[in-house]
């Protein structure tokens, strides 16, 4: 399957459209390839698409000044990634977004994407949920960040996103949840048992 046959079918699974809603869609629609650990946007940058992950898995994060990674997002198959902020505020971005392994994303010029959600008010009414769901998930996630011990967040992770507990690397993993590496591993020993 094609990445534009991918996306089709993943919005069809949330909106009906016609073959020529579709055609419009697919004519704004631009693919880009991303090698592992290659950049679709760096701090520094402003952010003028709108990106989804057809396929690998993507990851925002900051560098600070101690040079330490923090991950703030993963966004695998079938999510959007982007950073809203320096999109609607024409504003140089704080984050790093890169693929966590080879990736492939179709962009949407803003412009283009404003187009499509004035042309075609089911895909404008997919967008405000996806926007709504992920102001939800944003809350969910500093919820756990403040809330939960280490190995509550682990446990939050594996069940909200057991696809991904397998393929993010240990230090990645551990840096999202805000956590050493050596601490994880601990933790993954505890509960998996002591393999």
């Amino acid at each position: 399957m094609t990445p534009l046959q991918g996306f089709k079918e993943y919005l069809l699974q949330k909106i009906s459209l016609s073959d020529d809603d579709w055609s419009v869609i697919a004519a704004a629609c631009t693919i880009r390839k991303l090698r592992k650990h290659q950049y679709l946007l760096q701090e520094g940058e402003y952010w003028k698409y709108h990106a989804f992950v057809a396929e690998g898995c993507l990851r925002r994060y900051t560098i600070d000044n101690n040079g330490i990674e923090h991950i703030i997002q993963f966004s695998p198959e079938n999510w959007w990634a982007g950073d809203r902020k320096s999109l609607m505020e024409n504003t140089a971005t704080l984050y790093n977004i890169d693929a966590v392994e080879a990736s492939t994303v179709i962009l949407f010029r803003d412009e283009d994407f404003q187009q499509l959600c004035a042309r075609l008010p089911v895909f404008n009414n997919l967008v405000n949920h996806i926007l709504q769901r992920s102001l939800n998930a944003s809350q969910e996630r500093i919820q756990v960040v403040i809330s939960m011990t280490a190995e509550e967040k682990y446990l939050n992770f594996i069940t909200s996103f057991p696809q991904l507990n397998n393929r993010i690397p240990r230090h990645m993993l551990a840096s999202f949840l805000g956590i050493t590496p050596e601490s994880l591993s601990r933790i993954k020993k505890k509960l998996h048992g002591r393999s």
